[in-house]
């Protein structure tokens, strides 16, 4: 699938996967669904939630090592100031330095462009926050998020999945 195709699909992920409400036993049932399949599927991965103004939710799985957090902190950072997927940001910046372009003034140190953080938006009140994933390959992180969301909002997971390299 190409670039674009891959863009327009996580453009619409972002458009279907809204909350009606989301709060802290919301963050917990999600973070708990991608914990037990981590646990299940033995992916060595962190998962942490939070709204811009206090975390949710953290896990650390085996396997997961000490940068991990570091990675999903700058996922955040990218959520929060750009509003999208950080999947997305990746696609759009084709950047293989994963620093944002010296113009936009983002420290990689701060930001990062890499794939496993996906905004939380709240209908009629936008993005209040995120959900982001670090660990495995930054589409598999995404992926992760993308299953979870959907099993949550009871969405066709199968309409919205980027297609795997094995497809």
């Amino acid at each position: 699938m190409a670039v674009a195709d891959d863009i327009a699909l996580i453009r619409k992920q972002e458009e279907v996967l809204v909350f009606p409400a989301f709060d802290e036993a919301v963050a917990f049932k999600i973070g708990s669904a991608i914990r037990h399949r981590a646990i299940t599927e033995n992916l060595p991965i962190i998962v942490d939630i939070r709204l811009w103004d206090r975390p949710l939710f953290y896990a650390a799985m085996p396997g997961s090592n000490a940068s991990n957090p570091d990675w999903a902190r700058r996922k955040i950072n990218v959520v929060k100031r750009f509003l999208r997927s950080t999947y997305r940001m990746v696609l759009e910046q084709q950047r293989p330095d994963r620093a944002f372009k010296i113009g936009e003034g983002l420290d990689i140190s701060d930001y990062v462009l890499a794939g496993g953080g996906f905004p939380v938006t709240v209908k009629g009140a936008g993005v209040i926050g995120v959900i982001a994933v670090s660990g495995l390959p930054e589409r598999e992180d995404h992926g992760v998020v993308v299953d979870a969301l959907c099993d949550h909002l009871g969405v066709d997971k199968r309409g919205l999945a980027l297609a795997t390299d094995a497809e």
